[in-house]
């Protein structure tokens, strides 16, 4: 992440300042940072997953949502751009801006936000009371993080790699490594 001119606002005022700008920001405690431009495999990964929760979800009260849907994060003082998120709360459908009640969050890791999305965002997301998954995916491993909040309120890592399955119970989901990695070259 690259600070953007260090630039120090409060949530009110990046929003109102974001609105102007040609480029996504994230904001964390007063501070700016610039978004880097995806790769290719970042953006075919993060539409495969979107695509299959969204088919899936169709239907039902919960929506996904794509990189271009900002995530307010009230407790961390902060708003990010998850690459797929998924959301079932009443509150979330009427929102214009900024939803803050996931249940389901996706990273796509790139060479840029790999150590930020599996460290700091991710302490962040914690704090949200609605996240029930954190996705990390590795594309060029073909790798897939998930941490599940466990009724103990811990977070538990499921790792899949390989040919099996990725589970999503938040959303009683299955889905093929396969499935989230089609159109990915082989290594």
């Amino acid at each position: 992440m690259q600070t953007a001119e260090q630039i120090r606002l409060s949530a009110e005022e990046f929003l109102a300042w974001e609105e102007t700008q040609a480029e996504k920001h994230e904001f964390v405690a007063g501070e700016v940072f610039a978004m880097t431009d995806a790769r290719q495999d970042h953006v075919i990964v993060s539409l495969n997953l979107a695509s299959a929760l969204k088919q899936h979800l169709r239907g039902t009260p919960c929506r996904t949502y794509i990189a271009d849907m900002k995530l307010q994060v009230e407790a961390a003082d902060a708003f990010f751009y998850p690459d797929v998120m998924v959301s079932c709360h009443p509150e979330d459908r009427l929102a214009k801006h900024y939803l803050s009640h996931p249940k389901l969050i996706v990273e796509v890791l790139s060479d840029s936000t790999a150590d930020y999305d599996r460290g700091g965002k991710f302490v962040a997301y914690r704090k949200l009371d609605s996240l029930q998954e954190y996705l990390i995916v590795d594309v060029d491993n073909r790798r897939v993080e998930c941490f599940r909040r466990t009724n103990q309120q811990d977070w538990l890592l499921h790792d899949y790699i390989g040919e099996v399955d990725c589970e999503l119970s938040s959303l009683s989901l299955t889905l093929p490594m396969a499935e989230i990695f089609e159109d990915i070259a082989a290594v």
